[in-house]
């Protein structure tokens, strides 16, 4: 491509500026340097440009999608010790890392003792899903509760209700925690069925069968946690705490930070 020499870059910077074309833009003088090398034809050098600025819409659109789900930290699976707790079901989790259960629609439970995990695997099945291009938004349960309750108070319910409803994954972390009024457990009654056919993710310290009596209506419970458990992963996680692993200047075992 030995006419690339005399292009005149100047203009092209600006055309691309126009487009909004900035993945192009950034690696334009490293395409051009490979042009001139003879590494790139016409038609590739268009390619690669073009694979460029695809690379950074989709970076940038990830990084939105972070954002906007507020999750408490930014976990992975691949950072996660499994080693630390030998008794966790590390099969099954990894086996929920394929998002199989995201494509069909269905919800995940996971529920165990305090400090064992749950919501660090919840938050980072959450960051796989959107690294596959979902939306997702990460809750404590009680911030829905209460963000809800504010809707009644100002007519903005349904528009809350709405935006809860939207993302293709919604995680509700602290899952049953304490009894709920009759308004709570009517909110949740219409956020869950407002959500048929999306995923949510939840994380209990109590095993789902000890929920019923949470609810002060055991009709509304019958109609909601039938809907919900019946179409949810169960995951029970057990074993000592986590949270050591997290603390400040603690070093994990390299051979147990992989992907595994």
């Amino acid at each position: 491509m030995t006419t690339i020499t005399t292009i005149e870059t100047g203009a092209l910077d600006k055309a691309l500026r126009t487009l909004k074309l900035s993945g192009m833009l950034d690696t334009l003088d490293a395409r051009l340097a490979q042009a001139r090398a003879g590494e790139l034809g016409h038609i590739e050098f268009l390619q690669v440009l073009c694979q460029d600025e695809i690379s950074r819409r989709d970076t940038a659109a990830m990084q939105r999608r972070l954002r906007k789900a507020r999750f408490d930290q930014q976990a992975t699976l691949e950072g996660f010790d499994f080693a630390a707790s030998p008794t966790l079901p590390a099969a099954q989790i990894r086996d929920l890392a394929a998002l199989r259960w995201l494509h069909a629609g269905q919800s995940l439970i996971l529920y165990g003792p305090v400090g064992v995990g749950k919501s660090h695997v919840a938050q980072a099945l959450g960051h796989l899903a959107i690294r596959h291009g979902a939306d997702v938004r990460f809750l404590k349960t009680s911030r829905v509760l209460a963000d809800l309750a504010g809707g009644h108070a100002d007519r903005t319910w349904n528009r809350r209700l709405a935006e809860l409803a939207r993302p293709a994954i919604l995680i509700l972390d602290d899952f049953a925690m304490r009894e709920l009024t009759a308004t709570q457990a009517d909110d949740l009654y219409e956020l869950i069925t407002e959500r048929t056919g999306k995923s949510m993710i939840l994380t209990s310290n109590r095993q789902p069968m000890d929920w019923y009596p949470l609810f002060p209506n055991p009709v509304v419970a019958e109609s909601l946690l039938d809907r919900l458990i019946n179409n949810s992963h169960q995951v029970f996680m057990n074993g000592p705490s986590y949270r050591p692993n997290k603390r400040p200047g603690h070093v994990m075992n390299p051979s147990t930070t992989s992907t595994r």
